[in-house]
């Protein structure tokens, strides 16, 4: 399928605008704006991740709460709650584990590293 927008994509432009604060602004300030451009840059990396991994991620949490018969993560708190998925544990704790890891890929994948 091909998007309706031309070049540069969303994610691009992110990526331009945090380039842009790290190359040239962040070394041009200090102090309170220093910080406020790291956490800007920050902020950008994650939306950047977001609009990249974000409907494949989608998919695959879909799938595990499919998996587990429920259709959604309130869904699945309750029936984690109700003790209906007690006799699956090691699937419940696989299917949270990897939503942990999909929500830190975006978030930050600096943390999977450790």
């Amino acid at each position: 399928m091909t998007a309706p927008h031309d070049a540069p994509t969303a994610a691009e432009l992110v990526e331009a605008v945090r380039e842009f604060l790290e190359q040239d602004v962040l070394g041009a300030t200090e102090g309170r704006v220093r910080f406020h451009t790291r956490v800007a840059m920050n902020v950008l990396g994650q939306v950047q991740r977001e609009i990249e991994l974000g409907p494949e991620l989608r998919d695959a949490h879909a799938r595990r709460l499919a998996d587990l018969g429920v259709a959604d993560d309130v869904a699945l708190a309750a029936a984690i709650r109700s003790g209906a998925l007690d006799g699956r544990y090691d699937e419940v704790k696989a299917a949270v584990w990897d939503s942990v890891r999909d929500k830190l890929a975006v978030a930050n994948p600096r943390y999977l590293d450790s």
